[in-house]
């Protein structure tokens, strides 16, 4: 074809593309071939491109032209949208079925009703009805004109008729792509294929009006960057950093819910560059900026925030086996891990550089952070406990620790001891190839005594020999502090000498009772 269009142009001519080699369930038309309509798109994709979307879709191909046949029956049209769409030419399963309708929330019900019995309309408002059948859910949403209003990211909704105005207000154009049922045809009015094709990133309309209506989109635009390797095109780039503080109005658990999907991603270290490049991530996760600490002169550390973005990598690297990925912690704590060091950078006089108990002020910042974006209480304990104990590695030096140092290395870790080995091995980024050698046999004769502590004393499961009600009779004392510190002291014991039975630890317990002041 020698028409190229720009996104968004609508005088390009609609291309039908007849398909032979479909699976044997799709729908035949006229003639007993099936046919795909290809509207509006700059450049032809090959016919082959098209049957192998429409391959991977096959699973749901008898659900999508059962409910395009229902829809159709009742004088109403219906079409598949966005991800799934999107998803099937790039060969992904997408988790969602989107459709959207000319029918009003009012027809679809009794519609989905008849296909699955049981249908909910909790999303009446904005025009969603959904339904079960089996363990098939499906929502449908009549076509929409929303707009909002540029304070909160609340849409007043205004119901439309027309697909591809629906499309229109879609966030980007590789979303705004959409196979009309039950016949299959394509419609693509904002040239979304080709962009997808080229990995451009781009808007129905301008960027803008688009990040205007709804500035989270700015926050997924970085998520896509993370999880298709798609590249905001330039309008789109310099849209997300000239709008950046227009994500003050959008709600913390909106941009968690954001964050954590790119973080999950298979490359969110590009999303996360994206948000540093255009000023989102002021919004969002400040110290992570705040990460790119003026070098001095001397260049006396390395770049943190280069540094953190690798930790982030390898500790991606190493998930698997008893760790399986993508591992929202570890990776939170990874990213997080050297947030305490602009807090802590000190300049010393004979021309080094510290940050001195940067651990343990990175722990306060990460729980700080991450209770402004609503994480869940054990999320912010698991990663700030983490980065607190990033560092503790460094004091094993060449295997000098007691087997009681390293029996508080793993109950301190606790359940964390999976993450907490994989965090400390990608926290070595070191260019000098011997000292990054030298350092993982060092962890690795660690991980070996661990196993073999383990092995012998279920180190996991360590409790001080006598339980608190024994403590209690032994003491005469009821539950209450006193009876909490001497379990503590038992426990140091424990994990100092390891086993030494229930008689000796009573010996140990009223030694230590006998100097206690409650005890006179």
């Amino acid at each position: 074809m020698s028409h190229q269009p720009t996104p968004g142009d609508t005088n390009s001519p609609p291309v039908d593309l007849v398909l032979k080699a479909l699976p044997a369930h799709v729908p035949a038309g006229p003639g007993g071939v099936a046919r795909l309509r290809l509207v509006l798109v700059p450049a032809q994709p090959s016919a082959e491109l098209l049957r192998h979307a429409v391959a991977h879709l096959a699973p749901v191909l008898p659900l999508l032209t059962d409910l395009g046949d229902r829809f159709a029956a009742e004088g109403h049209s219906l079409a598949l949208v966005g991800g799934p769409v999107r998803d099937a030419f790039l060969g992904r399963t997408s988790p969602d079925l989107d459709f959207t309708t000319s029918a009003r929330p009012d027809e679809i019900e009794p519609i989905l009703a008849r296909w699955g019995g049981a249908t909910w309309d909790m999303g009446r408002e904005f025009g969603t009805i959904g339904a079960r059948r089996d363990d098939t859910i499906v929502e449908v949403t009549t076509y929409r004109a929303d707009a909002y209003d540029g304070v909160t990211r609340k849409p007043v909704v205004a119901f439309g008729d027309s697909l591809e105005d629906d499309l229109k207000r879609r966030d980007f154009t590789m979303n705004a792509m959409a196979l009309r049922l039950p016949d299959l045809t394509f419609v693509d009015p904002y040239a979304g294929l080709p962009a997808l094709l080229d990995r451009t990133l781009r808007t129905p309309g301008p960027p803008e009006v688009s990040f205007g209506d709804d500035p989270l989109r700015m926050m997924r635009a970085a998520r896509f960057v993370a999880q298709l390797g798609v590249v905001p095109a330039p309008e789109v780039l310099a849209a997300m950093t000239e709008m950046a503080t227009t994500l003050e109005i959008v709600s913390a658990e909106r941009i968690r819910d954001e964050l954590t999907k790119l973080l999950l991603a298979d490359h969110p270290r590009a999303g996360l560059e994206a948000l540093v490049h255009t000023g989102l991530a002021a919004y969002v996760l400040p110290e992570l900026p705040a990460l790119k600490l003026e070098m001095d002169e001397h260049h006396r550390h390395k770049d943190v925030y280069e540094h953190s973005l690798t930790v982030l990598d390898q500790a991606i690297a190493l998930e698997g086996g008893d760790l399986p990925g993508p591992d929202l912690v570890l990776r939170l704590a990874a990213l997080l891990h050297d947030i305490g060091k602009p807090a802590t950078r000190r300049f010393e006089p004979g021309g080094g550089v510290s940050f001195h108990h940067h651990e343990v002020v990175g722990a306060k910042l990460t729980a700080k952070r991450l209770r402004a974006l609503r994480f869940d209480k054990d999320t912010i304990k698991a990663v700030s406990r983490l980065v607190e104990l990033h560092l503790r590695f460094h004091g094993y030096g060449e295997g000098q620790w007691s087997d009681s140092a390293v029996r508080r290395y793993v109950t301190d870790a606790g359940p964390l001891l999976s993450r907490l080995h994989r965090l400390t091995r990608a926290d070595c980024t070191t260019r000098n190839v011997r000292k990054a050698k030298r350092l993982a046999a060092t962890y690795d004769d660690l991980e070996a005594r661990i196993g073999r502590l383990l092995e012998a004393e279920e180190l996991g499961k360590v409790r001080p020999e006598l339980d608190g009600n024994e403590i209690a009779k032994v003491l005469g004392i009821t539950p209450g502090p006193v009876l909490g510190r001497a379990y503590t002291y038992l426990l140091s014991v424990r994990l100092d000498e390891g086993p030494i039975g229930p008689d000796v630890a009573r010996e140990r317990l009223l030694a230590w009772w006998a100097e206690q002041p409650e005890s006179r």
